[in-house]
């Protein structure tokens, strides 16, 4: 081999050498476009992270702020203490209104009648002769003799005509009737007072649409509810009724005399009572009864309830003889 050759071989040989060499050490070029993507990515996803986050963080802002405001409202309508009377649904059952409908007009007059007497002892110069002079009992000798109405309608008398509040208490606690004449719900009143379940009177005592009225319902059920009618804590509750709000009428709508002992204990409790009594049906001899289990010192009036319907009226029509103030046990 010529000198030529073997050079020609050696530098063949040589830059195969270096060609390995090169492969062998070589740094790989990075791929800019996978980094930049990469990046990317991790940016994006540290930014959604951060966003979620946030997101999480501004829903759980909301939702205490929804709550805080929420929680107001709730107590308002827990703590709602307003009911609505129907004055429609009065007009078609006979109780007297506001406006001037055909065939009120009697029976706004008798009751003018009636309130007269019992305002001037609740407030004139013979409530000094009078223990609780503005507390008043609706009672009858027995049952379905329509003292409810009476009490009702003597209600609403006084609220639309004086400047006078009235509040209007279903202490019928057997029996309760007044929600259900007015068109309302049954509601928390006097009996969840007397078992302690309500603290405080104001918490029964409900103000209406009708701006002078207020109504104190019976409230739940309990068997012994008429004895609780003679409890000491429905003493103090008239008590605190007749000082309180010694500027207003309070007309309790109670049990029948007759058969319950109840109620002539808590005719002690107040200063005047109505007996209802009904036209044709209520016995001369039970009234004389009644009339004997109230005490001589309170203030007594009776009402005579005559009821008839008419076909062309929805309502009934009732008409009062009234006296008041008598103890004639004869």
């Amino acid at each position: 081999m010529s000198l030529i050759e073997q050079a020609l071989r050696k530098q063949q040989q040589k830059r195969q050498q270096q060609g390995k060499e090169e492969n062998k050490v070589q740094p790989v070029e990075p791929d800019n476009d996978a980094l930049l993507n990469k990046d990317a990515t991790a940016e994006t996803t540290d930014t959604a992270q951060t966003n979620t986050e946030q997101v999480t963080q501004d829903i759980e802002k909301d939702l205490a702020q929804e709550e805080v405001q929420q929680k107001p409202r709730v107590a308002a309508e827990t703590n709602n203490k307003s009911i609505f009377i129907n004055e429609a649904l009065l007009s078609q059952k006979g109780f007297i209104v506001a406006s001037e409908l055909s065939g009120q007009r009697t029976i706004k007059e008798e009751f003018r009648q009636i309130k007269r007497k019992i305002l001037n002892n609740a407030f004139g110069p013979a409530k000094e002769t009078l223990d609780n002079p503005n507390l008043i009992m609706v009672t009858s000798a027995k049952p379905n003799e329509g003292k409810t109405f009476i009490s009702i309608n003597l209600a609403l008398s006084v609220a639309l005509e004086q400047d006078k509040t009235v509040l209007l208490v279903d202490a019928d606690v057997l029996k309760p009737s007044i929600l259900k004449e007015l068109g309302v719900k049954p509601k928390a009143g006097l009996i969840d007072y007397l078992m302690g379940d309500v603290t405080s009177i104001g918490d029964i005592i409900y103000d209406t649409n009708i701006s002078k009225l207020k109504v104190m319902p019976a409230g739940k059920t309990h068997h012994l509810a008429n004895e609780l009618l003679a409890s000491e804590r429905m003493a103090k509750m008239t008590t605190e009724l007749s000082e309180r709000y010694s500027d207003r009428l309070v007309i309790f709508d109670s049990p029948p005399l007759l058969g319950i002992n109840e109620t002539s204990i808590l005719s002690n409790l107040m200063g005047q009572a109505l007996i209802t009594v009904e036209e044709n049906k209520t016995n001369l001899n039970d009234v004389k009864h009644a009339n004997h289990l109230l005490r001589d010192e309170l203030a007594k009036g009776l009402v005579l309830n005559k009821a008839f319907y008419s076909q062309k009226e929805s309502y009934g029509y009732y008409g009062y003889g009234y006296g008041y103030g008598e103890n004639n046990n004869e």
